[in-house]
């Protein structure tokens, strides 16, 4: 799995009885984290949008439409990513300049929910690396109906493998045998897999499986839905758990799949032409390059329009991975984009950790201590975006921010939990033992 690693490291100072006497009080004693608070919203914005299910024409090759969202506090871009079914790397390029784990409140963001099809045949399943995104095809009709699920990939050590393949297998709860090129790999970092895992939180294939007849590669749940859209398997293709149950159901035995990459995507809509490009890999970038301005003087001297070249290069050079519009219908006329249409805050977003309430005499640990808030933020979230969940909240002392994991009902909890921030995300975390305060029991 792919780490999500943070500079920050907790104070290794122990604390004191007197201080952890008077931490404890504090956790339970305040409130600390707010909730949610959006800005107010006019009448007029839209509460919903489609993010998964389109139809789409046989000459036409966009779908979808773009919108934008207001931050409300507290929230994560991986909350926002999961609630409209983008993957990480979507928001995150639609988005330069905003923090991944702390952006501010009432900040607007764009959701990148417009996609070009790849140039693949449309049917059974086809999955572009290149945008770590999985478009399902189905006839209905003159139309095609296409459903679409954000993926995560394959790591550069373990990539995804490309080509035509199929299901061969559904297995629902399925079990993990763990390979022993992966095992081997843990045990270096000082964490014994055993051969198999069974089905339940612990197990990175989710709740539903799909097998492709690729051997060993998995179309598949997960445990840790804050990777969709990174680049964090070991070759399987991930998706969000609502996600793929839906998959599941609706994919027959022999689907074909097939992976391609394509870092360029060229479609019509509406008699327009669209370019959409996402980040490719250093050693593509060149060939890719090349391959697509051939195919764009091809579509100019064909159309005989000129093409908007300024906008091609400033779509390539920050590939956000949207459709842009490139081709002028007449000469000396300016196509532009659809404005975005936006989206009322829901309030409660879908697959949000919660945090359990704080429990005065609970275990906790102390995973880090530093001078900055928002640093503090950044940490707190991304543990709170483990797999499964290891609960964490910031907590200010006269010079410090605190990030405190927990409650936890045991020490064995606390120690295994330990054990995942230092091999996760590299941060050695200090146990709190619950002490008996008697201004927190409710007996007296």
């Amino acid at each position: 799995m792919r780490r999500i690693s943070t500079p920050y490291y907790p104070s290794r100072n122990r604390l004191c009885l007197a201080a952890l006497c008077t931490l404890i009080f504090f956790l339970c004693g305040c409130a600390s984290i707010e909730g949610f608070r959006a800005r107010p919203s006019s009448d007029n914005l839209e509460t919903t949008i489609e993010s998964n299910r389109f139809t789409v024409s046989q000459n036409e090759d966009v779908i979808g439409r773009l919108a934008t969202i207001r931050l409300g506090k507290e929230d994560t871009l991986p909350d926002i990513a999961r609630h409209f079914s983008l993957g990480l790397n979507a928001i995150n390029a639609a988005n330069p300049g905003v923090d991944t784990w702390a952006p501010k409140a009432d900040e607007r963001v764009l959701l990148p929910l417009s996609f070009i099809l790849p140039d693949a045949p449309r049917k059974g399943i086809v999955v572009n690396l290149a945008a770590m995104r999985l478009f399902q095809y189905k006839e209905e009709g003159a139309s095609m109906q296409v459903a679409t699920y954000p993926v995560g990939i394959g790591t550069f050590e373990r990539p995804t493998p490309m080509g035509q393949m199929h299901v061969v297998r559904k297995v629902v709860r399925p079990t993990w045998y763990v390979p022993a090129s992966i095992a081997q790999e843990r045990r270096k970092k000082g964490d014994v897999l055993p051969a198999a895992v069974p089905p339940g939180p612990e197990n990175p294939l989710g709740e539903y499986a799909l097998y492709l007849s690729k051997w060993t590669y998995l179309i598949h749940g997960t445990n840790k839905p804050a990777s969709i859209g990174l680049m964090a398997t070991s070759g399987c293709l991930r998706l969000y758990p609502e996600n793929v149950k839906t998959l599941f159901d609706e994919t027959p035995l022999k689907t074909p799949v097939l992976i391609v990459n394509q870092p360029y995507l060229i479609g019509h809509q509406n008699g327009v032409l669209y370019l959409e490009a996402h980040e490719p890999a250093k050693e593509s970038s060149g060939p890719e390059s090349e391959k697509l301005y051939k195919k764009l003087k091809a579509i100019e001297n064909k159309t005989r329009h000129t093409l908007d070249w300024e906008q091609v290069k400033k779509v390539l050079a920050e590939a956000k991975g949207i459709p842009v519009p490139i081709l002028e219908l007449s000469q000396g006329s300016k196509i532009t984009a659809a404005k975005p249409v936006e989206i009322r805050h829901p309030g409660t977003l879908y697959g949000k950790p919660e945090i359990p309430a704080l429990k005065p005499h609970g275990w906790y640990i102390l995973a880090a201590d530093v001078s900055n808030k928002i640093a503090a933020r950044r940490i707190a979230a991304i543990i709170n975006h483990q797999g499964p969940q290891i609960p964490a909240r910031v907590f200010e002392t006269n010079n410090s921010y605190r990030v405190i994991a927990g409650p936890f009902d045991n020490a064995d909890e606390a120690r295994k939990a330990i054990k995942r921030l230092k091999i996760d995300l590299e941060i050695d975390g200090e146990i709190i033992e619950p002490i008996k305060n008697v201004l927190l029991d409710t007996k007296k």
